[in-house]
């Protein structure tokens, strides 16, 4: 089982950026899966997640930090997860990652986050 994240990078305050997630060794379709950030000195935490679409109607949860800004897209035929991220702001800077459960969940309030990908680093300048 792997979880690829790439997108990251430097932007200004306002700007864009579009996270993706490649997943590999897993039945993608049949998991719910998310993204988490975590700042320096700061504990991870969570961003949004996406249910499985075949088994759960794709359900979407977000944190209130997204503030309308962030959306979750999945696209199960590629094995890819997004996030795109707008109108980003400098306490948008953390790591991020994307992170599914070692068994077969297809449900977000159910997943147990055990599987992690590496992380893109997210700069955002003021």
């Amino acid at each position: 089982v792997q979880l690829v994240e790439s997108g990251g990078g430097l932007v200004q305050a306002g700007g864009s950026l579009r996270l993706s997630c490649v997943a590999s060794g897993f039945t993608f379709a049949d998991y719910a899966i998310g993204w988490f950030r975590e700042a320096p000195g700061q504990q991870r935490e969570a961003v949004s997640c996406i249910s499985s679409f075949s088994s759960a109607d794709g359900k979407i949860w977000y944190d209130s930090l997204a503030g309308g800004r962030f959306t979750i897209s999945r696209d199960d035929a590629q094995n890819t997860l997004w996030l795109q991220m707008n109108d980003l702001k400098p306490d948008d800077t953390a790591v991020y990652y994307c992170a599914t459960d070692t068994k077969m969940e297809p449900e977000c309030d159910r997943v147990e986050f055990a599987t992690w990908g590496q992380g893109t680093q997210v700069t955002v300048s003021s």
